[in-house]
Order: structure tokens, then C-alpha cells, then sequence
């Protein structure tokens, strides 16, 4: 085996160095190889790398490919040696029939950068057939009359080989009438004469039958045979002659089946059924023809669509035979007109299904489109949509590259349909396209983007732990892992940046903030903290937002009373006095509540009361007033239980004890009533206890001193008298002890003599007559009238 441009060892390497560097230079020259049919699968064809001066390993680098018509898969490159080998047998008749030369054009397709060769492979042929004859026996019909010489032509063997392997010579089995010529045809096949050299006698001899052999050029030469059978008969003087021996006509191969192509005539000087001419396809070549004559009317018509890329043209020759046996015939050539009946095809060679976003310039693609018509029938052209960033360029005969215009975004698209449009230039054109998507890669080149620059949280304080208080959300155009966000807190703007982490937390991966602890509203009314969403890209993008969280109050503390004191040791007693007024201000509650907004809104109301009707409470103030006039009937002490409730949503509320005693004035002295139940303590923190506690402790040291001082006094002056009562001082009690300024809410001035009840079981203090001052004298021992306020 050799290739085409090499004919001898040295001139093949100057002119293989020479067309090297044609290939390398321009790529458009053609290297052909030369191998013989029937070949070994798997032989060694020639090592292409170096014939096209490329170094060892290069065609594996740069994804070395071999590409065929139709995709039919001849030869294969083993890319690490350069060495061609043959796929499977080749058969030079099946892929070429008698074209000759029998060529396999195939193109090697590199890439980074793509570089293309043109390569044939010329199938030469082998002695792989013997001729064969159309028919196995012929029949001749010859009349008693012929002369010696007359020649009668045979029916020719058909061998698919070519050149000097197909049928080259013919002969006859031994007889004494006839002999074989072979004759040469003008496109240099052979066919078979039968000559006559002895008179043929019908009632001798009517019927002969020869071997007919037919021998090719090969070594050694195979042979085919055939029976000629050779009836004799009555005289027939005059032979059918056509009136064309060659009959040419044009066929456009969309013609429909059974239309007319072409009519031959033959005609005949004799008479009767020795003058009638019969029609028929003498001789066709190696094909199946598409065409049927009538007999009688030499019509020739399709029985089958032509199709001119099968098969562009077509000889056949038509015998005419008479009723006595005598034929002539004639050739007819048809030629097939091409019409634009194929559309482009287009072959994918490679193609990078996805491309990162951000790549200029990068090939996507490399395509070859065929079309089958011939002339402007089979010129082609492509293109793609205008509106697609990208551009096709013409490599080399047919060959296309699919190029990215400009940096793609797969923000804006993901991916592309890229339809490829191939149209022919016949009439009516005719295209093909073909739809190829191309996925864009995602590149990190956007940041997470938060819904809202800052967001607004509000929960209920006493919130239990770990509970949901909100979501925030932020997108990220990118897509993948670039796209997968994380959330995390950052420090916020508060003085302690701390704060926020013990506070609140932060799913990672939903972005839900969660309280970690209780929150009270008193403490702490709102706080802010900062959250950061952050991509998983390389390098990874980030982005921030300010979120404050707002305490929402809850009705959880009750009010505090602050007046009277419920946690002192005695009971708040006011004094009344009996001739007030409707509307008299007894007393006033002060209450508190640490609570805000309608939490803290107080309303008073008065829940029990000695005597009912006798006071009323303002619910908005906290005063306490009478609502009557006082009469003799009315009880002289008075417990009022009052509560004070806030407008929370459940009410809290507070209870408080208010006791009043009436008096006729307020020259008598006070002391405790002592079945005054002691009032519910209120929580105060821990200052205000430390302020009552001290408070409840000097007045209970003033308290002491004065009991003992009066207790002396009343002691000493009264021994002689029944423990039972009490005698009048000598003079009245000082005025710094129990006299009552006129300044209070009281209108009176009175002065009370106490005594502490001998015998008695408790600390009860008795409230006895009134000693109006000035009007009796000092030293009298004369006891004025009782007047007692029980």
C-alpha cells in the first residue's frame, strides 16, 4: 500500500515534506491513500501524524477526529501513535458500484485551534467476482435461410469488478455451426457475437444448444456460463431495423411513475407475422432499471420514481423482434435532471453542551452541512437568529464554527436554543434546521440582595424561650452554590454589641430569628441588631440589614398602691367627721402600675363597705367621698375594702383597706380601732420596703413614747378611782399631744382624755367625753356631763 502522491521512496519524501507544509499552512490540500478491497479490518492504512508533520501525541492534545460522508465510520485514528487503521472490509462494489476511481473522502478535524484535512482513500479492485450472465439459458431463433457470417447478438456476462478483472474475453462449446466474437463497446465493455459459419438445415437439425462461457482478466480468471438455445426456423429474409440506433433523452427525476419517456420505432420490409415487431429491454446495465416498454407501441414508460443522486443517468438497449424470429436493436440513454428534491443536512462534529457565564469568544460548536442536489441546488448557506450573541464562521469547505459574540449572562439567560438554518439556492429552496441548547454556567457575580433594607420584629414580653419572632429573606440571582445563602448576626448599634447575641439568634439557613430568653418590656423596651446573608461562592458575596425588634407590653405586673400604706403595722385610719357634707373628701387612693399604655390605665372601684351607700369611690381618681349626709344612726367606724384594677386584657388588679372612723370633732385623740384586719401586702421593690420599714419604726417609737407618757400621767391620777372609769385631768392634755390644728380637713378643735382599760385582754384604747376648753374651771373637780362617742 502507498498513497497517492508517493511513487517512489525518494520522491515521496520530498514531495510528502512539501505538501506538509501546504497542509500546515493552508489546510486545503488533499492526502490520498491507496488499500486494496477485502482488506483485513484492523490493517495498517499509514500513520497520519506523520504525514502531516504533526508531533507524537499532538493529535491526542487536540482531540484528533475523523469525520465521513454520511457518518459512516471506514477507518479509525489511534490518536496517542497516529497510526490509521481499517475499520471493517471494505467492498470497493458496494460503496462504488463502477465508478472508478472508487474514492472515500474523509476529513481529520483538530481542534485548540480547529484545523481541518482533506484525506481520500482510494479502493482498488480485486478479482472478488466472476461474470455473471442475466439469464441462465438464451434462446435464438434462426432461420434455415441464414447465410454463413451472419452474426446474432448475445446477451453480455455482467461482472461488478472493473478495469482488467471484469469480463475480457468469450467462448463457445464446439459445434459445427457457429463460432464467438467479442465485441468492444464504446465505453470499453465487451459483449458477445454469435456468428454463423455453416448453413442451418430445420429438418437436419431444428434445435441446437451451446455453452456459452464467459472469462475475465483476473489471476487466475474466473468464468461464468450461459446455455444458448438456438431454434431453427422457417426463413425470415429481413431483420426489424430501428430508426434511431441511439435514442438520448432528458428526465427530470421528479417525473411521475407510468409517464411517457421516450417511444423507439422499429420496422420490418417482410410481410405477416414475419413483419410484425415485438418490443422488448434487450441488454440494461448492472442496475435496476426504473423503465417498462409496451411490446407492440415501443413506449417507454416509469414504473418507479428516478432519483438522480442514486443514479444520474441510464443506458439500455431495446431489441425488435418479428413473428420470424429475425431482431435488431437500438441503444436509448436516459439522462436524470437534478431538481431540488434533497434538503441540506447538517452533521454535528462536536458541541459544548454548557459554557461558563463571562466567556468571550469560546467555540460551542463545529457542524459540516451536505447536500445531495447538484448546481445551485446543492449550494448552501447557514445562519442563526440576529437577536443570539453569537456568530457562525466558515472554517473550510462546509465546515462551521458556532463562536460566542460577547461575555454571556445567565442572570438574563440561562440558556439559549440556538436554531442553525440551512437553505439550499435551487427552486423552491429548501432548508434544514437544527435546534441545539446551550446551558450558561453560573459565575458569583452578585451578592445576596436582602427583601428590605431593615426590617421591624415585634414580640410579647414573657415570650417563652426559643420562640419564632420573625423571618427575614434575601435572594441571590446567582444560581448552585453561589446561590445557597447563610444568614448570621452581626454586632448592632446598641452601646453593648454583645447584647444581641444573647438576646436573639438566627436560623443559618431559613434566616428565622428566634428569642433566646424571656423579654421584659419594663427592662428593655426595643433593641436593634445587624443580620449578614452570605453566599457559598468562591469567594463567597455578602450583604447586611438592620433589624429592630420591638418589645410589645403584657399586662404582667398589677397595680401598686402607694396611699395608704398596706404594709405598715397599723392600720390607715381617717377620721370623718359627722357633720360633713355630701361630696366630703375622705381619703384618696394613690396606685401605680409599672405596666405602659391601657395596661396602666387605673379605674377604682369599691368592692365592701360597713354601710353601703354611705361612701362612693371616683373611679378615675381614687378619691374616696361621702355620698350622704352622716346621722346619729350611722355606725361610728367604718371599713371600706376598695380595689383598684388596670385595663390590661386579662385585668390585674389590687385590693386595699381603708378604714374611717366619724367623730363629732377632732379634739378627741386617735388611736388604732384594734380588730382593723391587717391589709393585703403589696410586692414593692426592694427601696420602697426599706423606706416603710423605717418609716413603720419611728412612728412606732413616737407611738411607744406617747402611750407611755399619757399612760403615767392617767396612772397617777387616777388611783383612787374604780378601774372601770376615768376622771377628768386637772387641766387639759398639752396641746402639742392631742390637739388637732384647725387646718386639716376637719372643721373642730377637741381635746380627748384617754385611759387604758384595766383588765383587758387586748391594747384597746376607749375614746371618752369631750372637755371643751376655757369653759370650765381648772381647779373645779366637778365632772361635766358625759358625753361619750359610743
Amino acid at each position: 500500500m502507498e498513497t497517492a502522491l508517493a511513487k517512489t521512496s525518494e520522491k515521496r519524501q520530498v514531495a510528502f515534506l512539501a505538501l506538509l507544509l501546504l497542509v500546515w499552512g493552508s489546510g486545503c490540500e488533499t492526502i490520498r491513500y491507496s488499500i486494496p478491497e477485502e482488506t483485513e479490518s484492523g490493517h495498517f492504512v499509514a500513520n497520519l501524524a506523520k504525514d502531516l508533520g504533526l508531533r507524537v501525541g499532538e493529535l491526542a492534545t487536540r482531540s484528533a477526529r475523523i469525520h465521513y460522508k454520511g457518518n459512516k465510520q471506514l477507518l479509525q485514528l489511534d490518536v496517542k501513535t497516529g497510526s490509521l487503521l481499517l475499520y471493517e472490509k471494505l467492498d470497493r462494489e458496494v460503496l462504488c458500484g463502477a465508478t472508478e476511481p472508487c474514492l472515500m473522502h474523509f476529513q481529520l478535524l483538530l481542534g485548540n485551534p480547529v484545523q481541518i484535512f482533506q484525506a481520500d482513500l482510494h479502493l482498488t479492485d480485486i478479482n472478488d467476482h466472476s461474470p455473471e450472465f442475466p439469464e441462465r439459458e438464451m434462446l435464438l431463433k434462426i432461420p434455415e435461410s441464414a447465410q454463413p457470417g451472419t452474426v446474432f447478438p448475445l446477451k453480455a456476462a455482467q461482472d461488478l469488478d472493473i478495469g482488467s478483472n471484469t469480463v475480457q474475453n468469450y467462448t463457445i462449446s464446439p459445434n459445427l455451426n457457429f463460432h464467438v466474437v467479442t465485441q468492444h463497446r464504446g465505453d470499453g465493455r465487451k459483449y458477445p457475437e454469435l456468428v454463423l459459419d455453416k448453413a442451418l438445415d430445420r429438418e437436419e437439425q431444428a434445435e441446437l444448444s451451446l455453452t456459452l462461457t464467459a472469462l475475465d482478466g483476473g489471476a487466475p480468471p474466473s468464468s461464468g456460463t450461459s446455455t444458448v438455445r438456438i431454434e431453427v426456423v422457417d426463413i425470415n429474409d429481413n431483420a426489424p431495423e430501428f430508426l434511431q440506433s441511439l435514442y438520448e433523452v432528458q428526465v427530470p427525476e421528479n417525473s411521475p411513475m407510468d409517464s411517457l419517456v421516450v417511444t423507439v420505432s422499429a420496422r420490418d420490409l417482410d410481410a405477416g407475422t414475419h413483419g410484425s415487431v415485438a418490443y422488448a429491454l434487450f441488454q440494461v446495465d448492472g442496475v435496476s432499471q426504473p423503465f417498462v416498454i409496451d411490446e407492440t407501441t415501443g413506449e417507454i414508460h416509469l414504473r418507479r420514481l428516478l432519483d438522480f443522486e442514486a443514479t444520474p443517468y441510464y443506458n439500455m438497449e431495446i431489441s425488435a423482434t418479428d413473428g420470424g424470429g429475425l431482431s435488431g436493436k437500438c441503444t436509448v440513454a436516459i439522462q436524470v435532471l437534478d431538481v431540488n428534491d434533497n434538503a441540506p443536512e447538517l452533521t454535528i462534529s462536536s458541541f459544548m453542551n454548557t459554557i461558563p457565564e463571562n466567556s468571550p469568544e469560546t467555540v460551542v460548536s463545529v457542524f459540516s452541512v451536505f447536500d445531495s442536489d447538484s448546481g445551485d441546488n446543492g449550494k448552501m448557506m447557514c445562519s442563526i437568529p440576529n437577536d443570539l450573541p453569537f456568530l457562525l464562521k466558515s472554517t473550510f469547505e462546509n465546515f462551521y464554527t458556532l463562536v460566542t459574540e460577547r461575555p454571556l449572562d445567565r442572570e438574563s439567560t440561562a440558556e439559549y436554543n440556538i436554531t442553525i438554518t440551512v437553505s439550499d439556492l435551487g427552486t423552491p429552496r429548501l432548508q434544514t434546521q437544527h435546534t441545539i441548547t446551550l446551558q450558561v454556567s453560573d459565575v458569583n457575580d452578585n451578592a445576596p440582595e436582602f427583601t428590605q433594607s431593615s426590617y421591624t420584629l415585634w414580640v410579647r414580653e414573657n415570650n417563652s424561650p426559643a420562640l419564632h419572632i420573625g423571618s427575614i429573606s434575601a435572594t441571590d440571582r446567582d444560581s448552585g452554590s453561589n446561590a445557597q445563602l447563610t444568614y448570621s448576626l452581626l454586632p448592632g448599634p446598641q452601646p453593648d454589641p454583645d447584647a444581641a447575641a444573647a438576646l436573639v439568634s438566627i436560623n443559618a439557613d431559613s434566616g428565622q430569628l428566634f428569642a433566646l430568653r424571656a423579654l421584659d418590656y419594663e427592662a428593655l423596651q426595643a433593641f436593634e441588631v445587624r443580620v449578614r446573608a452570605a453566599d457559598r461562592g468562591s469567594p463567597p458575596l455578602s450583604s447586611q440589614a438592620l433589624v429592630r425588634v420591638q418589645v410589645l407590653d403584657a399586662n404582667d405586673n398589677s397595680p401598686f398602691v402607694l396611699y395608704p400604706l398596706q404594709n405598715a403595722s397599723a392600720p390607715c385610719t381617717e377620721l370623718l367627721p359627722r357633720a360633713a357634707e355630701p361630696g366630703y373628701l375622705v381619703s384618696k387612693v394613690v396606685a401605680v402600675d409599672r405596666d405602659s399604655g391601657q395596661n396602666a390605665w387605673l379605674s377604682f372601684q369599691l368592692l365592701k363597705a360597713t354601710e353601703p351607700g354611705l361612701f362612693s369611690v371616683w373611679p378615675h381618681n381614687g378619691e374616696v367621698r361621702t355620698a350622704r349626709l352622716l346621722s346619729e344612726r350611722d355606725a361610728p367606724k367604718h371599713r371600706l375594702l376598695l380595689l383598684v384594677k388596670d385595663n390590661g386584657e386579662p385585668p390585674r388588679s389590687a385590693s386595699v383597706t381603708l378604714h374611717v372612723l366619724l367623730v363629732d370633732g377632732f379634739s378627741q385623740p386617735y388611736l388604732p380601732l384594734p380588730d382593723a384586719p391587717a391589709p393585703e401586702r403589696a410586692q414593692p421593690d426592694r427601696l420602697t420596703a426599706y423606706l416603710v420599714i423605717a418609716l413603720a419604726a419611728v412612728s412606732s417609737l413616737f407611738l411607744l413614747s406617747l402611750l407611755l407618757f399619757v399612760a403615767v400621767r392617767l396612772c397617777r391620777r387616777s388611783r383612787a378611782r374604780s378601774l372601770a372609769g376615768c376622771a377628768l385631768p386637772d387641766g387639759p392634755l398639752p396641746a402639742h399631744l392631742l390637739d388637732v390644728s384647725g387646718t386639716g380637713t376637719l372643721a373642730h378643735s377637741y381635746q380627748y382624755e384617754v385611759c387604758l382599760q384595766g383588765g383587758a385582754g387586748t391594747n384597746e384604747f376607749k375614746f371618752l367625753k369631750p372637755i371643751l376648753p376655757n369653759i370650765l374651771p381648772q381647779d373645779s373637780g366637778e365632772e361635766t356631763g358625759n358625753h361619750p362617742l359610743f
